[in-house]
């Protein structure tokens, strides 16, 4: 038996604002564009991970109207989990990612358990850190 991992959602206020942010700043790809009960699900993805995808929602798309609030609340807060992304060379996607006018919440440092990253915030608010492992 094996288990992988397939989808992770990430909550955004407006699709696509936040679409442009990981497609072109990023560099995912997009793989879906689908619209149900007047919202939409996009989903991302890397050649490099062909079978994991992440999706972008808004808090209310397939949710309650009091677990949507509550989901909005969370995210204008800024308090939903981050997300991190590896890439094989972080001073490059760094400078591409700041060149996007995305908020720089650290610039990239080694940290002390390891791995050399940085730090954003996507349109939405969401923490997006960066991460490369150390060179060995």
């Amino acid at each position: 038996m094996s288990i992988s991992l397939q989808y992770c959602h990430i909550t955004v206020n407006e699709l696509d604002e936040s679409l442009a942010f990981y497609r072109d700043a990023l560099g995912l790809e997009a793989r879906n564009d689908v619209a149900s009960g007047g919202f939409r699900w996009v989903t991302l993805g890397t050649a490099s991970q062909p079978d994991l995808e992440i999706v972008l929602s808004e808090p209310h798309a397939g949710r309650s109207q009091a677990d949507g609030d509550a989901l909005q609340e969370l995210l204008t807060k800024g308090v939903l989990p981050m997300i991190v992304f590896r890439t094989d060379d972080l001073d490059a996607t760094f400078e591409k990612v700041r060149a996007s006018g995305a908020e720089v919440l650290q610039e990239p440092i080694d940290q002390p358990w390891g791995p050399r990253d940085c730090a954003f915030r996507d349109p939405s608010g969401n923490m997006v850190r960066i991460s490369q492992a150390p060179k060995a």
